[in-house]
């Protein structure tokens, strides 16, 4: 079976964030196996779609487009599923760069037919040069990359991760698109979750699909210095608290809250005994990592509770939309 062509998707909402958009498109650009195209969809920012469009509007295989839907990246990213003409729509975040084979791991994945999504690694790259002593692994999700506890190779997923993943078409005319009202607006609550709903619906219409994500496909996120304190870190998990509870509700906690039980009840307990180890053995931030699961924990728990009224309040359903050129 021939390998698919791959669509790369990149929205972006700020120029703050230039120099990252150069980098993550020309990694794209660098892959070893090329990419059918890039789409940068800018999130209604004229003057940034102006400045790209200019910057990209000699470039080959690079088109710039507006989001067409409201604000925030769902809307975005089913602007880009729509207008792509690949098998396969992979997702990069705009702060991130992939390595060289990214894509070619993605494809890979692709010749079984069964599979309808593949998703890889994303390793944080720390503004301060390293990562905090008292951050856990187990808690890089907070900035966006893979945390310890998902398992090592080519595995089975419940839900791949949005900044580093990748979806077959036909993944969106079985399922529709990203639900809008959750994940990412812009600089606002830093919410989540809307790669993890999509999966979950897709693994409901289409119960033989295989989900995937494989360790080799990696890219590197930036992690600004903002976000190596406590305090984000802190807003990080109760935003991922409600968001899990908006998910939950739409989709049932069963498969909504699925794959988190065994993070919390294997993955999260050891995080602490490993920090309360290395405190005892005079390692630095030991005890600083352990208080930190426990915190994370509780605050995302308390999101999580919010999160339920409000949505038992507001009914939590979302709108899923329906693509144009991706949809019968």
């Amino acid at each position: 079976m021939s390998t698919p062509d791959i669509s790369v998707v990149i929205c972006v909402y700020t120029e703050d964030r230039w120099e990252d958009i150069l980098a993550a498109v020309a990694s794209v650009r660098a892959q070893s196996r090329p990419a059918l195209e890039t789409l940068l969809l800018v999130d209604h920012n004229p003057t940034l779609l102006d400045r790209l469009a200019k910057e990209f509007g000699e470039t080959d295989g690079v088109r710039v487009l507006a989001n067409a839907g409201p604000r925030g990246l769902s809307a975005g990213r089913n602007t880009g599923i729509a207008a792509s003409r690949g098998d396969v729509v992979a997702f990069l975040d705009d702060d991130a760069v992939a390595e060289r084979d990214w894509l070619l791991h993605f494809a890979e994945g692709y010749a079984d037919p069964r599979v309808l999504a593949v998703g890889g690694r994303t390793v944080p790259v720390w503004a301060s040069g390293r990562r905090p002593a008292w951050f856990p692994a187990e808690f890089d999700w907070v900035v966006g990359c893979t945390y310890r506890g998902l398992p090592a190779g080519r595995v089975r997923v419940r839900n791949v991760l949005g900044g580093n993943a990748s979806f077959r078409r036909t993944a969106f005319e079985a399922a529709g698109g990203f639900a809008t009202g959750i994940g990412r607006d812009g600089d606002r609550r830093p919410l989540g979750c809307e790669e993890t709903e999509l999966c979950i619906r897709l693994a409901r219409a289409r119960p033989d699909a295989v989900l995937l994500i494989d360790d080799r496909a990696v890219i590197h996120h930036r992690v600004p210095e903002a976000r190596e304190h406590f305090a984000y870190f802190r807003a990080r998990t109760y935003a991922e608290g409600l968001s899990k509870a908006l998910v939950a509700r739409s989709v049932g906690a069963g498969k909504g809250l699925e794959s988190e039980r065994r993070y919390t009840t294997r993955v999260l307990p050891a995080g602490v005994a490993r920090g309360l180890r290395d405190a005892l053995l005079g390692r630095p931030g030991g005890a600083g990592r352990a208080g930190a699961i426990v915190a994370g924990v509780v605050t995302a728990a308390g999101g999580y509770v919010i999160g339920s009224v409000r949505a038992r309040r507001g009914g939590a359903r979302f709108p899923v939309e329906r693509i144009e050129g991706a949809l019968p």
